[in-house]
């Protein structure tokens, strides 16, 4: 494919979903990260795209897209398009830390939300959500389950609160109702983490409900690709070490991963199952 065909491919796929990533656009085009970083470069300067940490968004900055600003908030489809193949990884990782019977708290996000989809055959679970996105995906595997004639053995708890761009629940709502909840392990995505900042989002009510989403369990997981790293949002709502277990993907630096080493208990690189073939 000439470099003309792959950017006018790149427009249209930004234009179709608001938000694009490198790894993804990689992927699709079978080329380098580093090819699409030339073809990126290529678009923004003729102003056909605005890039952003790790793809585009739309030149307007429209909500439908990345923000290029840390106090902004993506949307849920904005972020979903972002790393899919390291999401999954993750999520698979994540998912062999449940056991039946157990009850789990899963924060607003979309790798949360991917680990949801790889948890829907777990007997006799117990999932605590501030995500209505999250809940749904159960919710339809009971629906089935009555169809089917067969009971379900899964129960859901959805959070209230005030809904964010991110269709997370937050506030004192949603905070009151985790306090009174004692779970088994919770998983927590973030927008970005680095070793100063420690785990950070853009909005500051959703730092506070993920602040006291550590008080609901005696262990917690951070979720978050490699992408991520270094990055720096508005709240810190969490420090390194007060999530001791973070599960990443491999395309994280080597010097990042032994920086982090030092700070956790456990660090876990998930191997994509996609791959790209460098030109």
């Amino acid at each position: 494919m000439l470099a003309a065909q792959r950017r006018t491919g790149i427009v249209s796929l930004l234009d179709a979903s608001g938000a694009v990533s490198v790894s993804e656009l990689a992927a699709r085009f079978e080329v380098s990260d580093m090819t699409i970083r030339r073809d990126l470069d290529h678009l923004a300067a003729h102003g056909l795209i605005a890039k952003v940490h790790g793809g585009a968004v739309t030149p307007d900055g429209s909500s439908t897209g990345f923000s290029a600003r840390r106090t902004e908030e993506p949307g849920f489809q904005a972020k979903s398009a972002q790393s899919r193949a390291e999401k999954q990884a993750i999520a698979a990782a994540a998912a062999l830390l449940v056991q039946p019977g157990m009850s789990i708290g899963l924060s607003a996000g979309t790798t949360t939300w991917a680990l949801a989809h790889q948890l829907r055959g777990i007997a006799e679970l117990t999932v605590v959500t501030n995500s209505p996105r999250i809940a749904e995906i159960f919710h339809r595997r009971a629906d089935q389950a009555l169809v089917d004639g067969a009971a379900t053995d899964q129960t859901v708890i959805l959070t209230g609160g005030v809904r964010t761009p991110s269709d997370a629940l937050v506030g004192p709502i949603a905070n009151q109702a985790l306090r009174s909840l004692h779970l088994d392990l919770v998983f927590l995505g973030a927008h970005g983490f680095a070793l100063d900042a420690g785990y950070t989002t853009p909005n500051l009510e959703e730092a506070e409900t993920n602040r006291t989403w550590l008080g609901t369990a005696p262990r917690a997981v951070a979720l978050a690709d490699h992408s991520k790293w270094n990055t720096t949002a508005l709240g810190t709502f969490a420090e390194l070490e007060q999530i001791p277990t973070l599960i990443t993907d491999t395309g994280l630096e080597d010097a990042a991963a032994e920086a982090l080493r030092e700070r956790l208990e456990s660090l876990i690189l998930a191997e994509p199952t996609e791959t790209r073939s460098p030109r």
